[in-house]
């Protein structure tokens, strides 16, 4: 009987196919990977002529909402996530421009950040606005987390049809650090530790950990907050109520917060609404 004859493939011709398998799946890995990779734009409030607040205000608020925005990108790239600032220096962006920039990114989530104002210098506390419904969770995150987070008021949550938060396509929300106008939260707002701190407890509700829930300060339970106001539970988000008509029939409605009654309203600048 004859001998056996094995005829054995050379070396290159057995792994070959083998490292273009690897390089495939590697690939595919790596595209998977950035295709998962959450985008956020971070809308920093004002900027350039705008300086943001009331006439006379002592505090610029375009100058903090960068620095906290900035702080946030920081944050958020080093936990993996990808971040577009609709400005990163002192510029003024239209909001139409703010708006375009957020919507070129269809799979992402926009956060203003802005600090609030009023002529009455008491007024104070954190709020939080959102206007699309896919956008209630996130506000709700936010907002316990800022409000957990910070020595000041919980005002809670509106729906407001504020112009960056109507015109986005995607799951938007706007957070008021505190009042700039008001002597405590001021000079909070004036230090780095402290705006460090907003920036990172703002990175916790976009990142959806959980934070500790505050009732509403006494003197706004105690008040009629009208129909755009929201109450979050500890844990779950209770659901959005019909937006105020006056929000819904304007593209550059004023910003207000109740204060007292519905009407006593501290006015907001009207030029990011």
């Amino acid at each position: 009987m004859p001998p056996t004859i094995r005829i054995c493939r050379p070396f290159f011709q057995m792994t070959l196919p083998r490292l273009v398998f690897s390089t495939i799946a590697s690939l595919i890995l790596l595209a998977s990977s950035a295709f998962a990779q959450r985008t956020i734009v971070v809308d920093a409030g004002h900027g350039g002529f705008d300086r943001g607040g009331v006439p006379g205000q002592r505090i610029s608020e375009k100058d903090k909402t960068l620095d906290v925005a900035q702080r946030l990108k920081r944050i958020l790239q080093a936990g993996g996530y990808r971040v577009v600032m609709t400005r990163d220096s002192d510029v003024f962006v239209p909001l139409p421009t703010r708006v375009s920039i957020a919507n070129a990114y269809r799979d992402a989530s926009f956060v203003s950040i802005h600090f609030n104002c009023a002529p009455r210098v008491g007024a104070n506390g954190i709020e939080t606005y959102y206007y699309r419904s896919d956008s209630a969770s996130l506000a709700a995150s936010i907002h316990r987390n800022v409000v957990s987070g910070a020595p000041s008021e919980n005002r809670g949550i509106r729906r407001r049809g504020f112009y960056v938060l109507r015109r986005t396509a995607i799951p938007s929300v706007l957070v008021e650090c505190g009042f700039l106008t008001n002597p405590t939260e001021g000079q909070l707002a004036l230090t780095a530790e402290y705006r460090q701190k907003l920036a990172e407890q703002i990175a916790r509700g976009i990142r959806r950990q959980p934070a500790a829930s505050r009732p509403l300060t006494a003197s706004l339970r105690s008040v009629s907050l009208g129909d755009d106001f929201v109450k979050v539970p500890a844990e779950s988000f209770s659901g959005s109520r019909k937006h105020s008509s006056k929000s819904s029939r304007s593209h550059h409605s004023s910003k207000s917060s109740s204060s007292g009654s519905k009407k006593k309203k501290s006015h907001k600048k009207s030029s990011e609404d």
